[in-house]
């Protein structure tokens, strides 16, 4: 057994750890569900005007129209399935990629305070997918 599987086996026996992990799935879901529902029926994500380059980039996407609604269902089908006990790690390995997208798209189109937030989110994933690491290390290993 190597150290980080050590390291791993002793944070998973961490109740408060496990705790920990249960909260971050929640506040990720609910940090997706309302962003993810309202691109899904087509509506704009926000009332920001084409006159500004955050509010022309929104406009942008919305007007693509059904991928506007695929990112909306994307950040749905990841909030759900953090949420059900059986699907965590595939919602933890959904999750990522969309946060990590989100939270470079608020940095450099120097959203105000809004990168710390997505900063955050970022972490919380990241500390998801460590959580699952044994689940995760089969796939990624070689053979």
């Amino acid at each position: 057994m190597s150290a980080i599987d050590r390291l791993h086996a002793a944070a998973r026996r961490n109740v408060w750890l496990g705790r920990l992990a249960i909260v971050t799935r929640v506040l990720l879901a609910l940090g997706f569900t309302p962003s993810g529902w309202t691109k899904l029926v087509g509506h704009r994500f926000t009332q920001l005007g084409p006159d500004t380059p955050v509010g022309f980039f929104f406009e942008a996407l919305y007007r693509t129209g059904f991928y506007w609604q695929f990112l909306g269902a994307v950040q749905l089908l990841a909030a759900v399935l953090l949420v059900i006990p059986r699907t965590t790690t595939l919602g933890a390995v959904l999750y990522f990629p969309v946060i990590v997208n989100i939270f470079l798209i608020t940095v450099s189109m120097h959203f105000q305070g809004t990168p710390v937030i997505t900063g955050l989110m970022l972490l919380g994933s990241v500390f998801l997918l460590c959580w699952d690491y044994d689940r995760l290390v089969p796939i990624l290993r070689k053979r």
